[in-house]
């Protein structure tokens, strides 16, 4: 602990900025938290379709999506999705869980239908791999 000490007062400036940048870093995180879709495991998406008529809206390409998808789902390409986002007005209602390749481009589509009205939205954690890596069904 000393030598942390020491250091921090040795190198203040370099110091103040790691502080600045986990500070921001950390209320990034706290934000997503609270405003971003909560993610939500394969069981979970297949209860939420069961039980509460949620809608999956697959983001990835025609081409990917053509090649095994989620029973039931809609693509929507996510260079569509601002264009397209009328399109899902009928389900506001109802929860709509976003999928992509893998979990990670979700956020920003999530961020896109927020933005349009869209408050019930949810993300499928690792995506379509997860879907798959569970031997759950696809339809191609």
């Amino acid at each position: 602990m000393t030598e942390f000490t020491q250091f921090a007062m040795n190198n203040v400036a370099l110091f103040g900025a790691w502080v600045v940048v986990a500070v921001l870093l950390l209320a990034v995180q706290v934000r997503l938290m609270a405003h971003g879709p909560k993610s939500i495991t394969t069981q979970m998406l297949t209860n939420y379709v069961n039980r509460d008529e949620a809608v999956v809206v697959d983001i990835r390409g025609q081409g990917d999506f053509s090649k095994g998808h989620i029973p039931g789902a809609i693509n929507m390409p996510l260079s569509q999705l601002k264009d397209k986002a009328r399109d899902l007005e009928k389900y506001k209602d109802k929860p709509i869980i976003m999928v992509c390749a893998n979990g990670i481009q979700v956020g920003g589509a999530c961020e896109t239908l927020r933005k349009e009205g869209f408050e019930n939205l949810h993300k499928l954690t690792g995506g379509m791999s997860s879907w798959t890596g569970d031997n759950l069904p696809v339809v191609k």
